[in-house]
């Protein structure tokens, strides 16, 4: 499966902000009548504490989305993120562990 994410570097720190495909974030930014649901995976943004777009992603705080965008609301983050970060993707590995308990230990 392949990972697509907004990275937007702010003044204090990183944003991400998580969308469906590539394609579909590239005809927003051709026509920004399109609706926000249909480009991102979730109404969410995470902070990754300085560490570019890598990194361990949490929530943004309301406070961190006033102190950076000037607004509590997530989609004016959003918004901001998609039209002034950068696209990137990356394949997400296979899951690794267990895959049928059932089997018992296997030698």
């Amino acid at each position: 499966a392949t990972a697509t994410k907004i990275h937007y570097q702010g003044s204090e720190d990183d944003f991400i902000v998580f969308v469906d495909s590539a394609e579909d974030y590239q005809k927003w930014l051709d026509d920004k009548s399109t609706a926000l649901a249909n480009v991102v995976s979730s109404f969410q943004v995470f902070v990754t504490h300085k560490h570019g777009a890598q990194g361990p992603f949490d929530t943004a705080s309301k406070g961190s989305l006033e102190a950076e965008f000037g607004s509590e609301d997530e989609e004016v983050a959003i918004k901001k993120i998609l039209e002034e970060g950068t696209l990137q993707e990356s394949q997400m590995g296979e899951r690794n562990g267990s895959r049928n308990d059932a089997d018992g230990a296997m030698v």
